[in-house]
């Protein structure tokens, strides 16, 4: 069998991608604001999306209940978002941006943009068009590969 090459394997080379250019970004909006990663994920969500419960925000970011939980507890605090009650479902609550958040997703949003353009410059045209599409195939791949059982089996 050959030998585990951990620099090239897929998932490890997108995870350290992933890290870098989230940790580039979040230096501009944590100085700022004062935002971690997952905050600022919470707030992009909702800037795009406007009212999500906590359990839609972590699907749709992928982060887990726990981080997602205390996020926005801490962006309910400094009153960042508002959470009020689902008019569909009396249990749930609807997580919304208020008007400082609004702002600060305002702000935020044209420096990530900024950033997403200066790291894509490197690439062509056809390029850029090949990762995007490459991306969704590996998304599609994704949801088609079965979750594994407890014993790690597909």
């Amino acid at each position: 069998m050959p030998a585990f090459n951990l620099s090239a394997f897929l998932p490890y080379r997108l995870s350290i991608l992933s890290n870098r250019i989230s940790n580039a970004i979040s230096r501009t909006y944590k100085a700022r604001f004062g935002l971690t990663v997952p905050e600022w994920r919470i707030l992009a969500v909702l800037g795009d999306i406007h009212a999500m419960t906590a359990r839609d925000i972590a699907e749709a970011t992928e982060m887990d209940k726990v981080t997602v939980s205390r996020a926005t507890a801490k962006l309910v605090e400094r009153e960042l978002i508002r959470s009020e009650v689902s008019p569909e479902d009396g249990r749930s609550r609807l997580l919304r941006l208020s008007e400082t958040g609004q702002s600060i997703f305002d702000e935020v949003t044209p420096l990530a943009k900024t950033y997403e353009a200066n790291l894509m410059e490197g690439l062509t045209a056809e390029e850029r068009e090949t990762l995007t599409r490459l991306i969704d195939k590996l998304y599609d791949r994704m949801d088609a590969i079965p979750e594994p059982d407890k014993s790690g089996k597909a």
